[in-house]
């Protein structure tokens, strides 16, 4: 006995019906073509997705060290600034003390700012019998000697400070020798 198509529940369409087997849409498109390119526009996506993510977390992270640095910078502006005020004090106390040497009171004073200034790592420069070096000392004054090289430091007319990691902090004011001149010409 014959039977229709329809009723034995095979099907010559090799297609499956909606909701059975494959997606609509494959069925659609004729087969898996529509999904790899489907996938493959969504790996695209996510490649760019990621690439962007990358990207906002770098520059991310280059902000936060911007900032730090610029922070750190500001911080040690400040406390420079706040330290040489200290030695505008420093040298306040020290020019009392030279119009009143041997003052027990301004020597306390003086001595205690310096151990404030130790504290922080500000340490006093010793010129004295050093070659000029004009980023570390300002020069206010040349004098003549024959004894001296040419541009040592010969005294020191207001000190100069460096931090421990050997930045100025204050150039020293020093007076500078200069050879004399050979006499010219000669019998």
């Amino acid at each position: 006995m014959p039977t229709s198509p329809e009723s034995d529940g095979s099907s010559t369409d090799p297609r499956p019906e909606p909701g059975q087997g494959a997606p609509e849409h494959e069925a659609a498109d004729g087969g898996d073509t529509g999904v790899v390119d489907e996938l493959m526009q969504l790996r695209a996506q996510l490649a760019v997705l990621e690439d962007r993510h990358r990207r906002a977390r770098a520059d991310l992270d280059n902000y936060r060290k911007r900032v730090e640095r610029e922070g750190d910078r500001r911080a040690a502006t400040a406390r420079h600034g706040l330290l040489r005020e200290w030695l505008e004090v420093r040298d306040s106390v020290e020019r009392a003390l030279h119009h009143r040497p041997g003052d027990a009171g301004l020597s306390a004073v003086l001595g205690q700012i310096d151990s404030i200034l130790a504290r922080h790592g500000v340490e006093q420069m010793d010129p004295v019998g050093r070659p000029f070096d004009p980023t570390r000392y300002e020069a206010v004054g040349v004098q003549a000697d024959s004894d001296a090289p040419d541009h040592t430091v010969l005294a020191v007319a207001r000190s100069g400070f460096e931090l421990s990691d050997g930045a100025v902090l204050r150039p020293a004011e020093v007076v500078v020798s200069r050879r004399e001149p050979a006499p010219a010409g000669g019998l």
